[in-house]
């Protein structure tokens, strides 16, 4: 089967010889796994979490 690879486009068979799937090669798959480590993709949150609101000082805590 002939698949496109997420990161550059390229066309490739998809089979047991194909080693980096979903990816055409390793460089695509290291392209890839950067973007995860680097922040670069995101899941979004449905509920984003407020910013950090500091202790009230006056609580006694």
């Amino acid at each position: 089967m002939e698949v496109k690879c997420p990161t550059c486009g390229r066309r490739f068979q998809w089979n047991e010889q194909a080693r980096s799937r979903p990816f055409c090669s390793e460089r695509c798959r290291l392209i890839d796994l950067g973007e995860w480590l680097d922040e670069g993709y995101r899941i979004p949150d449905r509920n984003p979490a407020r910013p950090f609101d500091p202790p009230d000082e006056t609580s006694g805590n």
